[in-house]
């Protein structure tokens, strides 16, 4: 699929008229007529795309993917419409810089291209286009990073680099891997991440895994399927994240809830017990953190358990869930948190950022879509949905429950009749762009419909898009990731995001965004529609829909919502956690 390059709302008629025009500069002219012609057309160009020019993001190089793998081009159709007051003229041009689009400072790698330090300046940046850039489009983050965490970040660059793939330290590690033995004071310590479900998913448990891996002093390495190729630049200046093929346990067959090697089975069979001298243990561990009957099957998040697993080398960890706020509530790694992240909600803001940033092909996606329908806009309102086959909820039923979101929390300008609308307008060709993010396009057909057969009380113009409606989600698709993650970025633009809830997709773009998000909530597993059409979520973290068991060594559940006063429950999933601040 192209890009439609449609014209903006804003945007000047096409060259027709220039075309008829043409003939009439026929015959001779002077040349102090065509000097003062220029001139004059010259102030004003300048006057009407001064702002315009001003506000816009600086063109970037042809994108190119930093993976080796050959990645097939994608590019996402423009779906949209425009709608606005009914006066029977266009609304009027702006020409001040947009409000939503910050022009790049003049400095080199100055400190919003580094998001206050959170990024590391030993990059190039033509590598990575997105990882000095992405953050322009978005406005400036509410929460202020910790120099503690930037201190320990940049260590934990230093650690990567010495222990990564391709040094002396990690052929070493290997070779004890492939010996069946763990060693008794290694150097490098990794947890080795592998995936499991959606992009969402996927993204939500490598934050975790990092955090895991800062708190740890472990080396974290990811193993890349086919269906993620090409998706992300590497994060770590001078090495790569990337688990080499040939790693002797990379049999994903094995890694399941009852696998010999998983710490629960080993402690529960005899294996290893906490006293279990380092040499005396297994050459790896494996870390089950995957939902299981909705709580997390693995119960690693003991001070007893955490020094056990701190004595293996070789950690494997596969997981579908958010576990960071569980690394919250062990209690050997509360003090370290609570320095790197004095706000605590803003856990996934800043590691998500750090870690995350789209290849150049990926970007060229992001870049040029958002170029050609969102970045003119007054202000952006993204609109995420998800429908779920364990819990399906009808076109229609889904459908009324957004647009009564839009009406009761005013998302979206009210809908008048033309004459009162154009009596009364008072924000008169201000925009307000609409992106749907969703499988299906029956949403933005009716949202664009609403704005395109009627006009604002307001006199605000509306325009609707929705980069793609795949229909399915097909987890190992490479080209369906690479829009889902163009589309994640997108939305992650927005200034106001409605979201369904449970949504893993909807968690990252907020966090990115760094807003707090409304919820669409789930109706009752007995029920067809929600009497509640959305709640405005506390915090920007994402929820934990499994958390564990926390009794620990007393075998006893604890509401830990009910103890800890950073911690509450999820307004979309009530048994789940989420981390926020007062």
């Amino acid at each position: 699929m192209d890009v439609k390059w449609a014209r903006s709302p804003r945007s000047s008629a096409d060259g027709d008229d220039d075309k008829r025009r043409a003939p009439r500069w026929g015959g001779a002219v002077r040349p102090s007529m065509v000097l003062v012609g220029f001139l004059f057309t010259l102030s004003l160009l300048a006057l009407v795309f001064g702002g315009r020019w001003g506000g816009s993001l600086p063109p970037t190089s042809p994108s190119s993917s930093s993976s080796s793998s050959t990645i097939p081009e994608v590019t996402v159709t423009g779906r949209h419409v425009v709608a606005g007051v009914d006066t029977g003229t266009a609304p009027p041009q702006k020409t001040t810089t947009p409000k939503n689009v910050s022009a790049p400072a003049a400095t080199t790698l100055s400190q919003d291209k580094l998001l206050g330090g959170l990024l590391s300046a030993a990059f190039e940046e033509s590598s990575c286009q997105s990882r000095y850039k992405s953050s322009l489009y978005r406005k400036p983050s509410p929460f202020p990073l910790s120099p503690y965490l930037a201190r320990k970040l940049r260590k934990y660059e230093a650690r990567h680099k010495k222990c990564g793939p391709g040094t002396k330290s990690y052929r070493k590690a290997i070779e004890q891997l492939q010996a069946g033995r763990n060693v008794d004071s290694s150097e490098c310590k990794y947890v080795v991440w592998f995936p499991c479900n959606g992009l969402g998913n996927r993204m939500l448990t490598i934050t975790s895994t990092f955090l895991y891996a800062l708190l740890s002093g472990r080396v974290m390495l990811v193993n890349v399927h086919q269906e993620q190729e090409g998706l992300f630049c590497e994060p770590f200046p001078g090495t790569s994240w990337v688990l080499p093929a040939g790693f002797p346990e990379g049999n994903p067959g094995k890694l399941h809830v009852d696998a010999p090697e998983s710490y629960v089975n080993m402690l529960r069979n005899g294996v290893i017990r906490g006293d279990t001298p380092a040499a005396a243990l297994p050459p790896y561990v494996y870390l089950h953190v995957e939902q299981s009957r909705l709580r997390l099957s693995d119960n690693i998040f003991c001070d007893d358990d955490q020094a056990t697993l701190g004595k293996f080398t070789w950690m494997i960890l596969k997981s579908d869930s958010y576990f960071a706020p569980a690394l919250f509530l062990t209690p050997m790694y509360e003090r370290e948190l609570a320095r790197m992240f004095p706000q605590r909600e803003a856990t996934f803001h800043h590691l998500g950022r750090y870690l995350f940033h789209p290849t150049n092909k990926v970007w060229g996606i992001v870049r040029r879509y958002y170029e050609a329908y969102l970045a003119r806009a007054d202000e952006k309102v993204g609109f995420q949905i998800r429908i779920f086959p364990e819990k399906p909820v009808k076109f229609e039923n889904m459908y009324d429950q957004l647009t009564r979101c839009i009406r009761e929390q005013r998302l979206l300008p009210e809908l008048g009749e033309p004459t009162a609308a154009a009596a009364n307008a008072t924000d008169s060709g201000k925009v307000k762009a609409v992106l749907i993010a969703s499988l299906y396009p029956g949403y933005y057909d009716g949202i664009r419909g609403l704005y395109y057969e009627n006009p604002t009380k307001t006199g605000e113009v509306v325009a609707v898009y929705q980069p793609s409606h795949e229909e399915k989600q097909e987890y190992t698709s490479n080209q369906h990731n690479q829009k889902a993650l163009a589309e994640i970025y997108l939305l992650s633009y927005c200034d106001k995001i409605a979201m369904s809830a449970w949504s893993t997709f909807g968690y990252v773009a907020y966090g990115f965004a760094g807003v707090k998000p409304w919820i669409l909530l789930r109706p009752a597993w007995d029920k067809e529609v929600s009497p509640v059409a959305c709640v405005r979520s506390t915090s920007v973290e994402p929820c934990l829909h499994s958390p564990p068991i926390l009794g620990c060594r007393a075998k006893r559940d604890v509401d830990v919502a009910a103890v800890k006063p950073y911690v509450r429950h999820c307004e979309d999933v009530s048994f789940g956690l989420k981390l926020f601040d007062n």
